[in-house]
């Protein structure tokens, strides 16, 4: 009877407490981001890979535009965890304007989609733009 106590008593404790996720993205030979549309949890994370150089990631708005992860460095990992929900759109900075960006969703949550949407970019990114919001959408 106590051991059943603790099973039931551990299964309510772990179900209050959610163990977040890490997603490895990579840059590709394509000049793409292997995952473009990465739907994520708050307080999970993203890890980006150089598995090909020439490239890096550069936010360029989410829910909170005063507080944007920092550029990372060419041909560097680099991390970011989550805590926001929203949108948020990051592109490589010597590729954006031939389309290599990316989109992170966050909770699911769309409310600041239109102030993504408003971002100025290159006819080509703002094309890639609309995909990738179908196809989050679609999701």
């Amino acid at each position: 009877m106590r051991s059943i106590f603790f099973v039931v008593a551990f299964i309510i404790i772990s179900s209050k407490f959610s163990v977040a996720d890490t997603i490895q993205i990579y840059f590709t030979t394509d000049d793409t981001y292997s995952i473009e549309v990465a739907k994520i949890n708050r307080g999970d994370t993203i890890e980006w890979l150089p598995k090909n150089e020439g490239h890096n990631v550069e936010f360029l708005g989410g829910p909170d535009f005063n507080s944007l992860p920092e550029k990372s460095d060419l041909n560097a990992f680099y991390s970011v965890t989550f805590n926001s929900k929203g949108v948020y759109l990051y592109h490589c900075t010597p590729h954006g304007n031939m389309g290599m960006l990316g989109l992170v969703i966050v909770g699911n949550d769309f409310h600041n989609l239109k102030e993504i949407e408003d971002i100025e970019l290159s006819h080509v990114a703002k094309s890639v733009l609309q995909r990738l919001i179908k196809i989050a959408k679609s999701n």
